[in-house]
């Protein structure tokens, strides 16, 4: 199991959850991605996006200035 980080502070939807589409894709099965970004939208986006997909979204944090999220890809 592998942990990959994604920083994609700065970039606005659909950047990030792309970002992280095109990781999973990349990743093995048991790897966490953890992603940290400044979209406030992205929330949303990647609670959709775990939801549809079956990745796991171990963790949310939204912040002031920053969200992050861990994702165990399935």
């Amino acid at each position: 199991m592998a942990e990959i980080i994604l920083n994609c502070k700065g970039l606005q939807c659909p950047g990030p959850i792309m970002q992280v589409f095109k990781t999973a894709k990349e990743a093995q099965a048991g790897d966490v991605i953890l992603v940290k970004v400044t979209d406030r939208g992205f929330a949303k986006d990647i609670q959709a996006w775990c939801k549809k997909t079956g990745n796991t979204l171990l963790e949310l944090n939204e912040g002031e200035t920053e969200i992050s999220a861990k994702i165990l890809k399935k």
